[in-house]
């Protein structure tokens, strides 16, 4: 998701990921007050099953989602 389309333009080291998943979490919380640290529980390799429980919670399809978070 989020991550993985930053490692394509750019190589990051691990604090600089989570440093920006860090960001993106905080731009859904200020939109989405119903989100919960554990909607947004980000783990490797799990990043549909994460983008899905935002799905389903946000009622968005997931290019709803990258719009939001300013990914296009």
């Amino acid at each position: 998701m989020i991550i993985q389309s930053l490692l394509k333009h750019k190589k990051m080291n691990k604090s600089e990921m989570e440093g920006n998943w860090n960001v993106q979490k905080g731009i859904l919380k200020q939109k989405f007050a119903t989100l919960t640290e554990n909607d947004l529980m980000f783990a490797e390799g799990k990043k549909d099953e994460m983008m899905g429980r935002l799905q389903k919670k946000l009622g968005k399809t997931k290019e709803e989602l990258n719009d939001i978070l300013g990914k296009r």
